[in-house]
C-alpha cells in the first residue's frame, strides 16, 4: 500500500505557504476573501494601505493561495479581482518523513471569479 497522496491532491512549496500564513496581514486578507474582491475593497475591509495589500497579495499569489483575474470595465482600465483558491491546507509527513503541505483546492473557483468579474459590465 502506497502512502503517496492521491493524484488530485497537490504538493506545494511548504516554506511559501507557511511563510505567507505566518504573516498577520496575509491571514487577514485570506479571511476577508469570502468572494472575489478588488484591491481597493480588500484594503478597506482589512483597514490596511493599498501598498501593503498589493505586497500581501503578491505573497499569497506566489504561495499559490490566491488567484487574480483581470477584467475590463466598460472599455476603460482593467480591474483585477482576487479570490482564495483553497478550502483546506494540511501539513503532513510524507513517506520519507519530510514535511509537505497539501492544499485542497476549491472546485470551479475560476468560473466563480470570472462570473464576478463579468458582473462589472
Amino acid at each position: 500500500m502506497s502512502l503517496e497522496p492521491p493524484p488530485t491532491e497537490e504538493r506545494v512549496d511548504l516554506e511559501r505557504i507557511v511563510g505567507a500564513l505566518d504573516d498577520e496581514g496575509c491571514r487577514e486578507i485570506v479571511s476577508a476573501l469570502e468572494e472575489p474582491m478588488t484591491v481597493d475593497e480588500i484594503a478597506e475591509t482589512v483597514d490596511r494601505p493599498l501598498s501593503t495589500c498589493y505586497r500581501k497579495l503578491d505573497r499569497l499569489t506566489e504561495a499559490g493561495l490566491v488567484d487574480e483575474a483581470t477584467g475590463v470595465r466598460n472599455g476603460s482600465h482593467s480591474k483585477s479581482r482576487y479570490v482564495t483558491n483553497f478550502e483546506r491546507i494540511a501539513i503532513e509527513l510524507d513517506e520519507n518523513r519530510e514535511l509537505r503541505a497539501r492544499v485542497d483546492r476549491v472546485k470551479n473557483h475560476v468560473l466563480q471569479l470570472w462570473s464576478e468579474v463579468r458582473r462589472e459590465f
